[in-house]
């Protein structure tokens, strides 16, 4: 889904915020002085996504997604700032930049056609010419690095075999390749040392217990560097530019994840950072001499940049307050680009200079009408659960709610499993909020960023208790002076659909009203049908969720396909017809048996999408048709 609307927004934001109060919610924002307009779904919608940076060869540009036209196309940008330059004309099918080549000004893409989730990966010419280097009809093709000196990229690719991703090296003039590791369908590839001598690979055994093995591409000898016992995550997150050592995140004895270092020559092994919360990544500069942590901070990721020579950390003075993504450093190492928002203002590329510390705003997001002041800003609040566990949430609160205008509410659950609702903005969130309704971000047991117990109590569980994290969200929501608990709805995408569904169908009496997009309704038949690049994670998945071959009574049983018939209240369904996770005929079944039912349902499918949104026309059309069903069923309901 498009950046910048919560309907399905997988944040990974680096945040550099001051501390906030967790527990009890504040009043809100306050309310802007004098009359406060009132702004249309279409005003919202003016507002732009971007994503992605990458400088030039002469450092002197920026290259960047932008979905400004209505589909996300690459632009570019100086670096000093200035008119952005349009390189790619796509009308339909997302395009989004991978880089420039290092040498001159060619650029790498990737564009799916019709969301059919198989990227593959094109090359533009400074004159403009366009070319699939991963020509093919059924096959997904991926960028994996520029190799050190520049003079080649590597590509992930599943086109010899559908379930297994191999490894191949284009040369950067000629594009012709070379396969360099042949995937098993069982270790996924993580990193590529820059000798080109070693690679990681990764093995999971679930989604919270993994492995990583060291391959030595002369001999093709196999090493498992990190067998332990019990649950534990490990990951290799990168090889320092010298090809000396590998650095690893794990939380093996510990609930958050650290980076720890692995020296290849002797194998001897030492921590290198480890905070109170998940690392959720570490990288260097291309000359080693800057290395950039992110840790995901209760829903907010902080940037920790260190002096590799000195092992301080490096501080940066001059970076606009808010949320940072896609933080790339120059090749000569003097610049930084990144992206930063917040939940009233939506994500700009700036450029900052490591030198003068002097940061430059390159693009303006806003929409043009839109005044921030009249905007809401989230709070972090947590309540208890069933069973007494502390969820997480995200609470926005309308600046017109109040104990005598009592507003109807939203549960708002991610997508995942696994997932997590971050501060940010959200186009979406902020139309819901402006047009009334309280929204209530749940961090259900099983996201991510508060450890690994948290993350694992969803295993084998869901439908179950992650469900009732959504129910005591809804009695937390009706505790709230300023909501009217009669008019609690709950909403997500993707797996948050599927939540929708569960809850409508096993809690039939809870929710007022529901919307899912995108959801799964049939989690027997979406394990069988995994698609083959998946395979490799096919265990852990049915660990995750059930063993369709072993568990078909059990996942029958929290299939909301299968309990339809129990469904009573408003529900509106959105799907891509075009979905290869969520098939149509999957959905047109469950919407079939509900309207046998006489229950009030409105099925929206849109035509030219897969599992989200391959436009913002397709976003605005949906978000229109979620406020008109809320507007319908919940805020008249009395």
């Amino acid at each position: 889904m498009t950046a910048g609307s919560t309907l399905a927004r997988a944040l990974v934001a680096i945040v550099i915020l001051p501390a906030l109060a967790l527990a009890v919610p504040r009043t809100g924002t306050p309310r802007p002085p004098g009359p406060s307009p009132r702004y249309t779904v279409e005003q919202f919608m003016e507002t732009t996504a971007v994503r992605g940076a990458s400088f030039s060869s002469d450092e002197q540009r920026v290259l960047y997604s932008s979905n400004e036209t209505g589909v996300f196309n690459v632009f570019s940008v100086p670096v000093a700032g200035g008119k952005p330059v349009q390189l790619t004309r796509s009308l339909q099918d997302a395009t989004f930049a991978v880089g420039y080549f290092p040498t001159d000004d060619r650029v790498l893409f990737t564009r799916d056609s019709g969301g059919n989730e198989l990227p593959h990966l094109y090359v533009r010419t400074s004159a403009g010419q366009e070319q699939d280097l991963t020509p093919g009809d059924k096959h997904h093709a991926s960028f994996f690095g520029w190799s050190q000196d520049g003079g080649a990229f590597y590509v992930l690719s599943n086109e010899r075999d559908a379930r297994v991703q191999d490894l191949y090296r284009y040369d950067a003039k000629t594009y012709a390749r070379s396969l360099i590791y042949a995937g098993d369908g069982e270790h996924v590839l993580s990193a590529i040392s820059p000798d080109e001598k070693w690679l990681a690979l990764e093995k999971s055994r679930t989604l919270s217990d993994s492995d990583v093995f060291l391959l030595e591409l002369a001999t093709q000898q196999r090493q498992q560097l990190t067998a332990h016992t019990g649950s534990a995550h490990w990951k290799a997150a990168t090889f320092d530019p010298s090809s000396s050592s590998l650095y690893l995140l794990t939380n093996e004895g510990s609930e958050f994840i650290r980076v720890e270092r692995h020296v290849l020559a002797t194998g001897k092994r030492e921590q290198v950072e480890a905070l109170n919360w998940d690392v959720l990544s570490t990288a260097f500069s291309r000359r080693g001499t800057w290395r950039v942590t992110r840790v995901n901070e209760d829903g907010r990721t902080t940037l920790r940049v260190h002096d590799v020579k000195t092992g301080k950390r490096v501080s940066l003075p001059g970076i606009p307050e808010g949320a940072l993504s896609d933080v790339t450093l120059s090749r000569d190492e003097k610049r930084m680009a990144f992206h930063v928002d917040g939940d009233r203002a939506p994500g700009s590329l700036y450029v900052y200079d490591l030198e003068t510390k002097k940061a430059t705003r390159l693009t303006n997001t806003l929409g043009r009408t839109l005044n921030p002041q009249v905007l809401v800003e989230s709070e972090r609040v947590r309540f208890k659960s069933f069973d007494g566990l502390e969820i997480p949430a995200l609470l926005y609160k309308p600046h017109q709610a109040t104990a005598k205008q009592r507003a109807p509410a939203i549960v708002f659950v991610h997508g995942g499993p696994g997932g997590q609702s971050s501060k940010g903005y959200s186009s979406f969130f902020q139309t819901l909020v402006h047009h009334g309704y309280v929204v209530l971000a749940v961090n259900n047991r099983g996201s991510e960023g508060y450890g690994k117990s948290f993350f694992a109590a969803d295993d084998q569980q869901h439908g179950k208790a992650p469900l009732q994290d959504c129910v005591e969200a809804k009695k937390y929501l009706t505790g709230l002076p300023y909501v009217d608990g009669a008019r609690v709805g709950i909403l997500g995408p993707s797996y948050g659909g599927y939540m929708v569904l569960a809850a409508l169908a096993f809690h039939p009496d809870v929710f007022a009203v529901g919307v899912d997009a995108f959801g799964i309704s049939d989690w027997l038949s979406a394990l069988k049908a995994l698609p083959p690049h998946k395979e490799a994670l096919r265990e852990a998945l049915y660990q995750e969720l059930g063993n369709p071959q072993t568990q078909e009574a059990m996942l029958r049983d929290i299939s909301p396909l299968f309990h339809a018939e129990k469904i009573r209240k408003p529900l509106l369904v959105i799907q891509g017809a075009n979905d290869p996770r969520v098939p149509k005929a999957s959905t047109d079944a469950l919407v079939e048996t509900i309207r046998k039912n006489g229950v009030p349902i409105d099925y929206f499918v849109l035509p030219n999408d897969g599992h989200g949104f391959s436009s913002t026309k397709s976003e605005a059309e949906t978000t229109l048709k979620i406020l008109s069903f809320l507007d319908q069923h919940l805020r008249r309901r009395q």
